[in-house]
């Protein structure tokens, strides 16, 4: 087993609770990093940085990411591990398992041992937020989010001392803007739609359905284990405590992140003038699996890259990340592909797929100089 590959779920003898199994990354070691910065480095955070950045964006003494480099690396569904001008944070918090383990080649525990500076959460369900308090409690970021999705997160592991910065709740507004800075790094949060079905869209701006078959076959190939059965099933239920769409800005790169794209026809149209008053995206990194899409296909997710006007579309929420529910990415190439010929040629952008499994943790896929 190498040195990265998923390891086996910890041993405890405490009864097997959510704050057991969501938190047990800690008690592999990563309460021995908590609140360390780039400054007092050690093995691990060097290492897990190299692997999930590059080695050659990594200083091999120090840890310090170089400051000309964004770095997008994709740990499934939107998860990402991003460093931009030199500032790690984590775009949403959990490393898919459950139905099945060891199909991302990754630990709660190693994306801890980057050490982020901040961890934003696009919204609050299992599957964007799920090690989001494991993940802040031990690596000793700061955690951003509505304040549901950081009420959620300090209980997962019952802590009060969570850094957390609240932007809303879940009665705010839609296109309601917030804004930050962290390190080098100007945040805007908008909150926005998460996907949901409405009627087909019977006008020429209508997608037809799509569904993709769902694929067990990752399951069969990584057989979940028992404590990974339990730690999902116990997060089944969280909530989306409203949905935040992120812009970055350092030196002259925008990248846009939303985890979840909403109806804006019919739910948010307001949120698509928000949107369009944006400066526009260098990078959208946008989810395309939703709700919708057996009713209207992607044009939701067509209506938002038309409104952040992205010059490069990354695709994620397309991942096997529950197999008997999902498929491979791969399923969604030739339909995403036609929903972008929909939009002008002088206005569409740069389709940059990832695949599954393959693109996991591979930062050369979505590396770009600032």
């Amino acid at each position: 087993m190498s040195e990265f590959s998923h390891s086996p779920c910890p041993l405890t003898r405490r009864p097997l609770t959510r704050r057991t199994l969501l938190g047990a990354a800690i008690g592999a070691g990563l309460v021995a990093t908590a609140g360390r910065s780039v400054a007092d480095p050690d093995e691990r955070m060097i290492a897990a940085r190299t692997r999930f950045f590059g080695a050659a964006n990594v200083d091999p003494v120090t840890g310090a990411v170089r400051s000309d480099r964004a770095i997008l690396s994709w740990f499934g569904c939107t998860s990402f591990a991003a460093a931009l001008g030199g500032t790690v944070v984590l775009l949403d918090a959990w490393v898919p398992r459950g139905a099945h383990s060891g199909y991302v080649p990754t630990t709660v525990a190693q994306v801890g041992e980057l050490r982020p500076e901040a961890i934003f959460i696009g919204h609050g369900h299992f599957d964007h937020a799920a090690d989001a308090g494991a993940l802040a409690q031990a690596s000793g970021a700061v955690l951003f989010g509505t304040a549901e999705h950081c009420s959620q997160a300090q209980r997962q592991v019952e802590a009060s001392t969570l850094r957390t910065v609240t932007f809303g709740d879940a009665r705010s507004a839609l296109g309601e803007t917030y804004r930050h800075t962290v390190g080098s790094v100007e945040v805007t949060a908008v909150r926005h739609v998460h996907s949901g079905p409405k009627p087909p869209d019977r006008s020429a701006d209508g997608s037809a359905p799509f569904f993709p078959v769902p694929d067990i076959r990752d399951s069969i190939a990584n057989p979940p284990q028992l404590c990974d059965l339990i730690a999902l099933g116990s997060a089944l239920s969280d909530q989306e405590g409203g949905s935040l769409l992120y812009q970055f800005r350092v030196g002259g790169f925008t990248l846009t992140w939303n985890d979840s794209a909403g109806p804006l026809a019919e739910a948010g149209p307001q949120v698509y003038d928000v949107l369009r008053a944006l400066p526009a995206s260098d990078v959208h990194l946008g989810a395309i699996q939703g709700f919708n899409q057996p009713l209207n296909g992607l044009r939701d997710i067509r209506q938002y890259i038309e409104a952040i006007r992205p010059a490069v579309f990354v695709p994620s929420h397309h991942d096997n990340w529950l197999p008997g529910f999902t498929a491979r990415g791969d399923t969604y190439q030739a339909t995403l592909h036609g929903e972008l010929e929909r939009i002008p040629a002088e206005r569409r952008p740069t389709l940059r797929f990832l695949s599954d499994p393959g693109d996991y943790i591979r930062p050369d896929a979505l590396t770009f100089t600032l």
